[in-house]
């Protein structure tokens, strides 16, 4: 498969929103909501649309469920915005099966996570994500999240990744560090995708030179981010900041407790899903519920009377 990297970099650009996984309230997936999120997407401007990372769920899902939940979204967007599925698991031929099925189901890159709860060294790291990148021809994202993996991957080791592979293009960074950020770009090229993946860092990101974002904040509010990418590109730094500010609140409400939890629960609000996580995970406690309420009327996103 000849992939031209460079034009999947320009295409591969702005809002990514990761989907939340939707199940019934007996726990099954209920790709029906599915599709109808990923059209909410697509309809409020999104740019790109994502499954099976973190605000997925994919460890409460079977890997034949992750292979149905990326089937049924390539589906329903039917090429209309780039499909980056998440592919990483704590398990490293998993993390090979589902890259290799990403490419064959059709998916534009792989956005394939640093393994989690293991801790592997630096070393480790290389050798893991370079078997991965070696065994598809499908442009590759890094995501780094050591709030979540328990370890880093540091900057060296990325930009050695970046040399000896070509198709990988890019990380999302949900490393809170903007040093650590800066970094990034100043080793691995200013060419490289970077994706911000911590809500308050997108405006900055963008600023340093970063290709958008991949937010759990997108589930909810699509639009604004999509407008906010839309108006720093088009050079209305301005109103991109201003969007920014905006949003900044919404942020912090959604992660008063474990993403996707506070999300789930506000499109349950919404209307969209039934807002059910399987176990272990849950949904927030009494007092977060109502935080994530009074914030959604606030941002016009319900009415008063909604309980």
């Amino acid at each position: 498969m000849a992939i031209n990297y460079a034009e999947a970099k320009e295409r591969l650009r702005g809002s990514i929103a990761p989907v939340v996984t939707p199940f019934k309230s007996n726990y099954e997936i209920d790709f029906d909501a599915q599709a109808r999120l990923i059209e909410f997407q697509i309809e409020s401007g999104s740019h790109g649309i994502s499954v099976t990372g973190t605000s997925g769920e994919p460890s409460s899902l079977t890997v034949e469920e992750r292979v149905q939940v990326m089937e049924n979204a390539y589906k329903v967007i039917n090429g209309r915005v780039p499909f980056i599925p998440g592919t990483g698991s704590v398990n490293h031929d998993e993390t090979l099966y589902l890259t290799k099925t990403a490419q064959e189901i059709g998916a534009d890159a792989a956005l394939v996570i640093v393994p989690y709860y293991n801790k592997p060294n630096q070393g480790a790291l290389y050798k893991h994500f370079k078997a991965v990148a070696d065994s598809v021809d499908i442009p590759i994202i890094l995501y780094n999240i050591p709030g979540r993996t328990g370890v880093n991957l540091e900057v060296e080791t990325m930009a050695r990744l970046v040399e000896d592979c070509p198709n990988i293009i890019g990380v999302k960074e949900s490393n809170k560090d903007f040093e650590h950020v800066n970094r990034v770009l100043l080793k691995c090229g200013r060419d490289f995708n970077l994706y911000s993946g911590i809500e308050l860092l997108c405006y900055p990101m963008l600023a340093i030179g970063g290709a958008g974002s991949i937010s759990a904040t997108t589930n909810v509010e699509p639009a604004k981010i999509a407008e906010m990418h839309n108006a720093y590109f088009e050079g209305d730094l301005e109103r991109a900041l201003d969007l920014h500010f905006h949003l900044m609140k919404l942020n912090d409400v959604l992660f008063m407790d474990t993403n996707p939890a506070p999300a789930k629960y506000a499109l349950g609000l919404m209307g969209m899903i039934e807002p059910v996580l399987r176990k272990p995970m849950d949904l927030p406690p009494k007092e977060i519920q109502e935080e994530v309420r009074k914030t959604l009327i606030e941002y016009g996103k319900i009415p008063e009377t909604v309980q």
